[in-house]
């Protein structure tokens, strides 16, 4: 049963499924990334998906943070509107991650 109630019966992705060819470097930028997001709000769902991972506001599936792992780099588009066209950045390092997580702070509060 998932957080909010509902069943699913669908075999489960493992964050560290995406973890498992990243550079070292980027697994830690990943996994800081993660735990970052999931503390910005008590509403933020994890989507773990075979080739990315989105982070949503509720179950609305208000999409705000899309995160594809690379073996050298995290490609990571934000969104703040659902008609709006994302915003993609490309980080491979933590002074990259550093300087966005302003950008997903805006995108979670912005998105609607």
């Amino acid at each position: 049963m998932t957080k909010f109630g509902f069943y699913n019966n669908a075999p489960k992705i493992s964050f560290d499924t995406h973890l498992i060819n990243l550079h070292p470097d980027q697994r830690k930028i990943l996994i800081e990334l993660r735990n970052f997001v999931r503390t910005i709000g008590d509403n933020v769902v994890e989507d773990i998906r075979p080739h990315r991972i989105v982070y949503s506001k509720t179950l609305a599936f208000r999409n705000f943070l899309d995160v594809q792992p690379a073996i050298e780099e995290i490609i990571i588009a934000t969104k703040k509107n659902r008609k709006e066209t994302p915003i993609i950045y490309k980080i491979s390092n933590k002074q990259d991650f550093e300087k966005l997580k302003e950008e997903i702070i805006s995108a979670y509060k912005n998105i609607n």
